[in-house]
């Protein structure tokens, strides 16, 4: 399987809005262990170890 890099979010603004909320009034650690936890549901549903290979490498280049 080949990760998706392209916007494949269907109200990415909503999506974004959303998260945005899901921070709002945490510390900045409250926020890096929300957005780790985050992570790892996804990683899970994800579940392909090579496109998380990709993600990885996707998301450490800046792109």
């Amino acid at each position: 399987m080949i990760l998706k890099s392209h916007a494949n979010i269907v109200d990415a603004d909503g999506f974004y809005a959303d998260l945005l909320a899901a921070h709002r009034g945490l510390s900045e650690a409250e926020s890096h262990a929300l957005n780790a936890r985050l992570v790892l549901v996804l990683a899970n549903h994800i579940g392909d170890a090579g496109v998380l290979a990709q993600a990885l490498t996707l998301a450490r280049e800046g792109s």
